[in-house]
């Protein structure tokens, strides 16, 4: 009966997921997460920034970047400029050449008039359209984690309950030191489909990754229960859940994901 019921939602709104009913490709293990970042690149001569979130998200909570370096959810939603990043902002934070990450010293952002001195070093983020082979390899990396069925083929949360993966949550000298969350139960909702099984939503999973602040309250108005209205269409186009489980957390394809309660 749940996979029945998740069959209906997949055919009731794949429409809604494409253009005009238009079918897409699924990007690779690799490829989901990938975002494009051309605020200024290539206006000054240079590649464009392919960011790859698989690899971030093996090292930093999604709460860190997107609230406290004020990085937007939406692709080119942040004018990023290379003077920005010179003065330790946005990828600056932590591309300045002194701060670590598993105790290698992360490399500094580029600079313009520095490109075919440290060339070499500038196409790490700076690779669109180049053959460019990462330090970091997808194989490697994500070898030894939890498989997922869809997005990167890995299960995040599972990779970071299991202590597989350690997502830093602060920078010292950016972040402001928090107290740590007091996680709600999880609880369910009910959809309006019928047949369509409840919908199972845990608060302490959502919190590892992205703190209250990231959903409350640019994408989730209200803290109480059933106080936002939306549709599964509306996740489709990108809104409320749709937001990250469109394009970096694992997609609304794995329906049973979150539709894994009672049947109604």
């Amino acid at each position: 009966m749940r996979a029945c019921g998740a069959l209906i939602l997949v055919f009731a709104f794949a429409a809604a997921a494409g253009d005009e009913g238009t079918k897409k490709r699924r990007p690779l293990p690799d490829e989901f997460g990938k975002v494009i970042i051309d605020n200024g690149s290539s206006l000054s001569g240079l590649p464009a920034v392919v960011f790859q979130h698989w690899f971030h998200r093996t090292r930093y909570t999604c709460r860190l970047c997107h609230v406290d370096l004020g990085f937007a959810m939406k692709a080119g939603g942040t004018d990023i400029k290379a003077a920005d990043n010179a003065k330790g902002f946005f990828c600056g934070a932590c591309h300045d050449g002194r701060r670590k990450s598993s105790d290698r010293r992360i490399f500094a952002s580029c600079d313009k008039a520095k490109w075919n001195e440290k060339r070499a070093v500038c196409v790490r983020c700076h690779a669109a359209g180049l053959d460019v082979k990462p330090e970091h390899g997808f194989a490697e990396v994500t070898s030894a984690l939890p498989r997922g069925r869809f997005g990167n083929g890995v299960d995040w949360e599972k990779a970071e309950e299991q202590g597989l993966i350690k997502p830093v949550d602060a920078i010292e000298g950016i972040s402001i030191p928090r107290r740590p969350l007091a996680v709600q139960k999880d609880f369910a909702l009910t959809p309006k489909l019928v047949q369509m099984p409840e919908i199972i939503f845990s608060h302490q999973k959502h919190t590892a990754w992205n703190g209250c602040e990231l959903c409350h309250p640019d994408i989730f108005v209200g803290v109480k229960r059933g106080a936002t209205k939306y549709t599964m269409v509306e996740n489709f186009q990108g809104k409320y859940c749709g937001a990250c489980h469109l394009n970096v957390a694992f997609p609304m394809l794995d329906c049973q994901r979150c539709h894994s309660g009672n049947v109604q």
